[in-house]
């Protein structure tokens, strides 16, 4: 579909993740953002110049590409097809860009609408964290049409610095959640080699050192432990809820295509049980390593 990128955005989503994103993709555009939490947007538009709409109900007429960075495919389906439904107020021509963590089957569908309006729809879910939307550095898998997917790059050069192709419509947020499976292994799998180490007498941070420099390593042990765990202060800005969500869309496509995987699927169960041992609503997804504290009664933290 050809259609020209002469025209404002709509950026929906501004929490910890949006937020960053927002702001990054705000240069040199003319911009709208939403968020339910109003005064959020208005933070946002104040630092990007950018214009905060009080809802979405009556979106400026020139607005062609709108972004959503939203928890839960529930809400992305709401936001589009009832309230305010936006598939049916946004013109022929347009594109939609879904950068949330949402269920792939969910994202198809919602594209096979979008395309018989007229409208072009890419999922395009990120990793890489709060610290990577800062920079403007995140990893972007997308899923769509070719055509679609090339007119999304152009947005998408000014928030991330891998960016991939991955498939049709919905196989962005496959590989967003199959990657987020895996990560979640590796950090499971580190505490279960740092408890284990502490009982013959390694230190948890001599312990990482020698994995770091050796073959065991992984994004979860080079920064997650050192940054967050170690330090005791559990602060990535990834909610375990979030995490527990996209474990959960993981488990959902290894068993729809019966495929074995005993590894990761025992690391979404233990992902399950230790978020019933945290306390708080909201607790930081590095927060799955004190699970074994209790379980091992062994400290993973320095000192």
């Amino acid at each position: 579909m050809v259609a020209t990128e002469l025209h404002a955005s709509l950026f929906i989503g501004l929490g910890n993740m949006g937020r960053p994103m927002a702001i990054n993709y705000a240069a040199g555009r003319e911009l709208f953002v939403y968020d339910t939490n109003h005064v959020a947007a208005v933070e946002v538009a104040t630092v990007t110049r950018s214009t905060a709409l009080p809802d979405l109900e009556d979106i400026p007429a020139h607005v062609r590409t709108v972004i959503l960075m939203l928890p839960n495919s529930r809400i992305v389906e709401s936001v589009l097809r009832t309230s305010p439904g936006l598939l049916k107020r946004l013109p022929a021509g347009s594109l939609i860009i879904d950068m949330s963590s949402s269920e792939p089957e969910s994202t198809a569908s919602l594209a096979a609408e979008a395309a018989a309006l007229g409208i072009d729809y890419v999922d395009a879910p990120v990793s890489g964290g709060v610290a990577k939307a800062k920079t403007a550095k995140l990893a972007i898998m997308m899923g769509g049409e070719i055509t679609a997917v090339e007119r999304a790059k152009r947005h998408l050069r000014h928030l991330g610095e891998s960016i991939t192709h991955v498939g049709p419509a919905g196989t962005g947020h496959a590989a967003k959640a199959l990657n987020n499976l895996l990560s979640a292994t590796n950090l499971a799998a580190a505490a279960e080699i740092l408890s284990i180490a502490a009982t013959v007498g390694i230190a948890p941070e001599k312990m990482l050192e020698v994995i770091n420099g050796s073959t065991g390593r992984s994004q979860a042990s080079e920064v997650k432990y050192p940054r967050h765990i170690l330090t005791g202060t559990f602060d990535s800005g990834f909610a375990m809820d979030l995490m527990l969500k996209d474990l959960k869309i993981a488990r959902n496509l290894i068993e729809q295509r019966s495929s074995e995987a005993p590894i990761v699927l025992t690391a979404q169960e233990t992902a399950v049980k230790a978020r019933e041992l945290l306390e708080g609503p909201q607790p930081d997804h590095t927060e799955f390593v004190r699970y074994y504290e209790k379980l091992n009664g062994t400290p993973l933290r320095a000192g």
